[in-house]
């Protein structure tokens, strides 16, 4: 179809022009002197009417040569237009291509940041369980020490205790003396019994002083089990956090792993897109040489054509040759 509103009337003149400079009005070369524009096809149906109109009974040598231009002429156009659809779907193909490869390295470029974004909070989690480790060994220092500091308080509490029960022996072994006293001198009930009082009274006051201490002893260790119950709560509750802590990092490994293995994925497309791109443009090298085939039959065929129209003229030449005179 006609590209542009040529006509047979533009082809004709196109035609003369390039015959008046005396070339050869081929059909890329009347194509050229319309501007480049109009379909190969159409402008060879025009010569060809054009042709008919100029010599109505060309000769058997004209028609071969005719038909050899225009077999000619033919081929190349077919050959150009394949190598045209060729480089149309090379290029399509092309930028299919770079528009998957744009949008897979977009793919990488997210999945990058993602791997970043996980392993700078990979790198917080970590920070934050080493602080939680460190605060949780501090924390199980101060509970050793603590532990420690109520055995010994509960080690000084039976010292306590055993001084108790010495100073109640004594009170024992005192009333006993009383009574042996009271059994034995009953004459001397009076001083004996004075000086027994004297004795239970400061046995009594030792008792209340000891009785004190161990009041006050068994409220440092009331506080102290109370101050170890707070630190077994806290305890627990880092021991949680810990475990909180260590859970996240096994799933932000987790998803810096799955991070990992799409960005491969992604790397592995673009590979086959990088395949597939060189594939085309191997296709687009063997248009090139079909058309270097194309152009070479063109040249042969010319060069035939050439030496037949040579072939030709010597065969008019000795036609025209008058004959020689009869002896």
């Amino acid at each position: 179809m006609a590209r542009g509103g040529i006509n047979k009337a533009l082809v004709h003149k196109a035609r003369l022009a390039l015959l008046a400079r005396g070339e050869n009005p081929s059909i890329d070369a009347v194509r050229v002197e319309m501007g480049n524009t109009g379909s190969k096809t159409t402008i060879h149906r025009y010569l060809r009417e054009l042709e008919e109109q100029d010599s109505p009974a060309p000769a058997i040598n004209e028609e071969l040569g005719e038909l050899v231009a225009r077999l000619a002429e033919r081929l190349q156009g077919q050959a150009q237009e394949r190598i045209d659809q060729a480089q149309e779907e090379i290029q399509r193909q092309r930028l299919g291509l770079q528009q998957e490869m744009a949008a897979v390295q977009k793919q990488l470029a997210q999945l990058q940041q993602l791997h970043d974004t996980q392993s700078e909070h990979l790198a917080q989690e970590r920070q934050a369980l080493a602080l939680t480790r460190e605060a949780l060994t501090q924390q199980r220092t101060e509970n050793t020490r603590l532990t420690q500091a109520s055995q010994d308080l509960q080690s000084r509490l039976l010292d306590r205790d055993k001084q108790i029960e010495s100073l109640e022996d004594k009170h024992r072994h005192a009333r006993d003396a009383l009574e042996h006293y009271r059994t034995a001198v009953k004459e001397q009930r009076e001083q004996d019994q004075q000086r027994h009082e004297g004795q239970l009274q400061q046995v009594q006051m030792e008792l209340r002083q000891a009785r004190q201490t161990l009041s006050l002893h068994q409220e440092s260790i009331t506080v102290l089990n109370r101050d170890n119950e707070r630190l077994l709560v806290e305890q627990r509750n880092t021991a949680r956090e810990l475990h909180s802590c260590q859970t996240q990092l096994d799933k932000a490994q987790k998803q810096t792993e799955k991070a990992l293995t799409e960005q491969q994925k992604a790397i592995t497309r673009s590979a086959q897109l990088e395949v597939r791109l060189q594939a085309a443009l191997a296709d687009g090298a063997g248009f090139k040489q079909d058309l270097n085939d194309a152009l070479q039959q063109n040249r042969v065929l010319e060069l035939l054509l050439g030496r037949k129209e040579a072939a030709l003229e010597n065969l008019q030449a000795q036609i025209q040759q008058p004959l020689p005179p009869p002896l």
